[in-house]
């Protein structure tokens, strides 16, 4: 995996700019890494209808660093001019994903409630889901499913609660639902069963992506095909479930603390 792969959409936005600024006052768009890596993060950015509709157009409409060259010589003479510009241009976005606006509104909400987790890891990989929804669905798919992995093995830390790294999706779940009070069984109240026993097979399904989309055996004809649709509403289901254990885990704290063995 190569560090264009590895940037956060904020980072690659600031590399792709960083990059036209500096052939804009150099003229230097001759160099043949500089190309390669304008040209994968042009390409990330624009599969990304997200981050797209948001990109200045001199990006949707130069391809290569001669035809951006081309274009910023024409329309400004002087260095100060096109780098005055060029901050201008990129402000926009820029500001947008530094304060995580890209996305609708139940990203953001979701990715305020996982941070009560105080967890790099666990916001890092929630962005990465919502980043990749649009440009890399098979990687939105498993991202989903670590996140839940990542959100539980967090709240089991914190309840003092052991685990095998190696556990599947599932037994954690299962670990953690019985210190929470979220198995069906704990509950008497019809509507509250059935939407446990909801999250249990959302749980279920979402670890059985690892065994559909595996290519450890190679693929057939008969492969699973991702559709925008799922993709959208496996992420959706993830941060929302995630967002629920979390709240719960908060609003119980208090009583975790008291019960010997759990939360320090």
């Amino acid at each position: 995996m190569n560090d264009v792969e590895n940037y956060s959409n904020f980072q690659a936005v600031e590399r792709i700019k960083s990059i036209l600024v500096g052939v804009a006052i150099t003229g230097e768009h001759r160099e043949k890494r500089l190309q390669h890596e304008y040209e994968q993060l042009r390409d990330r950015l624009i599969n990304d209808s997200s981050i797209k509709k948001k990109l200045p157009n001199f990006i949707l409409s130069n391809v290569k660093l001669y035809e951006f060259w081309g274009y910023i010589q024409s329309e400004f003479k002087t260095y100060e001019e096109r780098r005055t510009f060029l901050t201008d241009e990129f402000a926009p976005i820029l500001s947008d994903l530094e304060d995580n606006n890209i996305g609708s509104p139940t990203d953001s909400s979701i990715g305020d409630t996982l941070k009560n987790l105080d967890s790099n890891e666990v916001n890092a990989i929630w962005q990465k889901a919502i980043e990749r929804r649009s440009s890399d669905p098979e990687g939105a798919f498993t991202t989903a499913r670590t996140l839940l992995e990542s959100t539980i093995k967090h709240i089991l830390d914190d309840l003092n609660q052991p685990y095998d790294d190696g556990d599947e999706l599932p037994k954690l779940y299962k670990k953690m639902a019985k210190h929470l009070s979220l198995a069906p069984s704990e509950h008497t109240e019809p509507i509250f069963k059935q939407l446990l026993s909801g999250c249990h097979n959302v749980v279920e399904g979402v670890g059985s992506i690892r065994n559909k989309l595996s290519d450890s055996h190679g693929k057939g004809r008969s492969k699973m095909v991702l559709c925008d649709r799922h993709v959208e509403l496996v992420v959706n289901m993830a941060g929302v479930l995630a967002t629920f254990w979390v709240k719960t885990f908060n609003e119980n704290t208090e009583k975790f603390r008291e019960i010997p063995g759990t939360v320090d």
